[in-house]
């Protein structure tokens, strides 16, 4: 019992680091493929789209809360390992390689929100700091590719996809013989094809859940960016050497520690409080991006890039905690699911809005278009929604 939860953890790092594998390859695969650099955009919304049908699919059916979470668990890490893989075959194309990225993300549905709802199973009290253990391994799990890149530099970029498929079958293997199902688990009784809608019936979770997507709309565009972001820089200044991989990794995966920070801290100030403090500082640094991203001293460059990477993560586990916690305990997996599905489609909305301004608007300011997000979450958390849904 002990050991579950840093095997929880570990199982889901392992397993994340299927998310940005594409991303961290993606000048070597430009170069190999002749492709165009702006591909990253598509490759990001090809496993996000697989990951929102996964979550759909899994949220209508109900999986998580009808089957064991664990085996669900395990047979999406095989599976999503196996399709990273297919990256690797001969001669592939641009089509393909989308469609592999789309099934990886449609299993990853099957890891990263069935991951919570196991760690909830085992963790009514201290939710909030469990959740915070669980989504810093994702955060470490998806900068680690970028970190392999930086290791492996000289090295075909295969070794990163045999790498990553590696780790996934690990953890899922970790959780299928350690981790049985948690001592507070409640089995969904029948399938019922509404019941992912059920919780949308509660003013509370309504609220936390339109939090969540504000969050969603700035996190994962500002993941996807970071690479350009530091590559514009050395571009900028030619003079400056960034290693944009390695700087990739450390700016994402310090959103690691702020997610355990929150988390504890939470115990004692409220999940929800903490929560509405990390999207303001978040939603502040969207704005003042302008101000750093081309600035002529590269340590406030990287210092404004590692608090937008601390602070834009930190309010992640807490939602998380907030929507289980509002959630029927009979649905609760399924609860987490579709929000993840809806938090993850937006995601795919601000990625390509950012990728169409790049063509047309200097980079130094579109990235002030991810505050919308943080703007709309504060105003969904302070006030509450007074709409009702007859489901």
């Amino acid at each position: 019992m002990r050991l579950t939860l840093p095997i929880i953890v570990l199982s889901q790092f392992f397993c994340t680091s299927l998310w940005f594998a594409g991303n961290s390859v993606i000048a070597d695969l430009a170069k190999e493929l002749h492709l165009e650099t702006t591909v990253l955009a598509h490759l990001t919304s090809s496993i996000q789209f697989g990951f929102i049908t996964g979550t759909l699919v899994f949220a209508i059916l109900t999986i998580s809360d009808r089957f064991s979470p664990s085996i669900v668990f395990f047979i999406s890490a095989i599976l999503a390992g196996l399709f990273n893989l297919g990256m690797l075959i001969n001669a592939i194309g641009l089509t393909e390689i989308l469609l592999f990225r789309f099934l990886t993300g449609f299993f990853l549905a099957g890891i990263y929100p069935v991951g919570m709802k196991i760690a909830a199973d085992y963790h009514q009290a201290g939710l909030g700091k469990s959740l915070g253990f669980l989504v810093g391994a994702l955060v470490i799990g998806t900068a680690f590719p970028h970190l392999l890149k930086s290791f492996t530099v000289g090295f075909p970029w295969k070794y990163i996809i045999y790498s990553t498929t590696t780790l996934s079958l690990l953890g899922g293997l970790m959780i299928l013989f350690f981790v049985p199902n948690g001592p507070y688990r409640k089995q969904g009784k029948k399938l019922k094809f509404t019941t992912f809608l059920k919780s949308f019936k509660e003013r509370e979770f309504r609220s936390v859940a339109f939090g969540y997507f504000g969050h969603m709309w700035e996190l994962y565009a500002f993941w996807a960016f970071v690479p350009l972001m530091l590559t514009a820089y050395n571009l900028h200044y030619p003079n400056v050497k960034l290693n944009v991989p390695l700087y990739s990794f450390l700016i994402i995966a310090s959103g690691a520690i702020s997610c355990i920070i929150s988390g504890l801290i939470s115990q004692r100030y409220g999940a929800k409080k903490i929560a509405i403090i990390s999207l303001l500082l978040s939603g502040i640094c969207c704005l003042a991006s302008p101000l750093f991203l081309f600035s002529n001293s590269v340590v406030l460059l990287l210092a404004f890039l590692f608090i937008w990477g601390i602070t834009v993560i930190a309010d992640s586990p807490l939602f998380s905690t907030l929507i289980a916690q509002n959630a029927p305990e009979e649905s609760r997996g399924t609860s987490l699911t579709i929000v993840n599905c809806i938090g993850f489609s937006i995601t795919i909305v601000s990625i390509q809005i950012i990728n169409i301004l790049s063509n047309t608007i200097n980079s130094q300011y579109i990235y002030v278009v991810l505050a919308i997000g943080p703007i709309m979450g504060l105003f969904a958390l302070r006030k509450r929604n007074h709409f009702s849904l007859n489901l």
